[in-house]
């Protein structure tokens, strides 16, 4: 088994060992170590990377009490061997991990809420509390309280103890391990079997803030973050913050305010357009009703627009049939590549417009279909929108 110089001391950022092995597998290549201080994937942390003797530890995992390193090039057989591992990245994720246990211990302290999972993501973490819903006084509560914690510098103590010896503790929740337990305690906080790696005090912590929360199924996700995530975070909201201020015109608190009513004036905005175009839309339904063309014995009502998506042809459409039951209606759009046509007939007529269209799709690869009365689809470019015209007319020709 490899010794685990992580947890005798999780400061330890460089150290000299011994190569015991270097292989492959399907992963990749990886080194075996007599000693390292890279902490593997496990316990809801994820892996240390950093350097062997100046190549790149991008993975760890352990293998039965072995923890492979994989690298991206050999060591070409190097005996002894300086690892170094990233200092930021470990010292986030013991800020994030002591930061879950103060989190959780004071959901549950506080209203009785156990947490059943946590994940320590590459930007935020979560924990996943066992309750239906979650109120924004109850968040700031527990927020509240664990940064008092952190405040206090409470010292983080790890220990391995035997089964009988875990049993004289308050655990927080049942062990999943019968033999190598190791309890990472909270004196009068929290006491709970963890694997992973802890500040020795509090106060590294750094700080606590809840992001979010959200249902999942039956529980409630919580996101947050810690240390110089919360830095982080915090910086990242006070650009965007500047951002608006400057963009609105307003003082930071009357941004909400001043979105509130940029909104509404996008939406009276975005009302109007839609009612000029469907003005529009009915001015040139008017223009076309008024000029139909004479198909076998049916009278065509035809369009080739090159700006028209498929909203617009619906709604021409619809309005041309609602002015005359007596016609068909055909309408092509070509915009971006793509062909959409829309065909329609009216009440009057007993022309199957789905086979119509199911006829013509082919030549543009196109897909779609729609009732008797009423059919739509759209396909490629490949033919022009003039000789999708041609085809479709040729159809109603032959139905007729």
């Amino acid at each position: 088994m490899t010794v685990k110089l992580y947890y005798k001391d999780p400061y330890i950022r460089t150290f000299e060992t011994t190569v015991k092995n270097e292989q492959i597998d399907e992963q990749g290549r990886y080194v075996v170590l007599h000693e390292t201080a890279f902490y593997p994937t496990g316990g809801g942390q994820p892996h240390d990377v950093g350097t062997i003797n100046g190549v790149r530890v991008k993975d760890a995992q352990e293998v039965d009490g072995e923890v492979r390193h994989y690298v991206e090039e050999s060591l070409q057989s190097q005996e002894k061997v300086t690892g170094e591992v990233d200092w930021v990245r470990r010292f986030d994720h013991m800020q994030q991990h002591a930061g879950q246990h103060l989190l959780s211990a004071s959901f549950e302290d506080l209203f009785g809420y156990k947490t059943v999972s946590f994940h320590l993501g590459q930007e935020t973490c979560t924990i996943d509390l066992d309750v239906p819903k979650l109120t924004e006084e109850e968040a700031k509560r527990a927020e509240e309280s664990a940064n008092k914690i952190v405040l206090k510098n409470t010292e983080i103590i790890s220990k391995w103890v035997s089964p009988d010896e875990a049993q004289q503790y308050p655990l927080r929740k049942q062990l999943s391990v019968s033999e190598n337990i190791r309890l990472v305690m909270i004196p009068k906080v929290d006491y709970s079997g963890c694997g992973g790696t802890h500040p020795a005090f509090t106060g590294e912590v750094g700080g606590i803030s809840i992001l979010k929360w959200e249902k999942q199924k039956k529980q409630v996700r919580v996101t947050f973050v810690c240390g110089q995530r919360m830095i982080d975070e915090l910086y990242k909201k006070q650009k965007v913050m500047e951002t608006l201020t400057k963009t609105l015109s307003v003082p930071e608190e009357n941004v909400g305010e001043a979105t509130k009513r940029l909104l509404q004036q996008t939406n009276d905005q975005e009302k109007t357009i839609d009612n000029m175009k469907e003005k529009l839309l009915t001015y040139e339904a008017e223009k076309l009703v008024a000029t139909p063309h004479t198909v076998g014995h049916n009278q065509v009502v035809q369009l080739i627009s090159y700006e028209y998506g498929m909203k617009e042809l619906q709604k021409l459409a619809k309005i041309v049939l609602n002015e005359n039951s007596s016609v068909i209606v055909l309408l092509i759009s070509e915009v971006g590549g793509k062909i959409q046509i829309v065909c329609g007939r009216g009440s009057n007529l007993t022309l199957d417009m789905n086979l119509v269209l199911k006829e013509v799709l082919p030549v543009i690869n196109g897909k779609g279909g729609g009732k008797k009365d009423f059919a739509q689809g759209g396909g490629e470019a490949i033919r022009s929108a003039e000789d999708v015209m041609k085809e479709l007319l040729n159809r109603c020709t032959v139905k007729v």
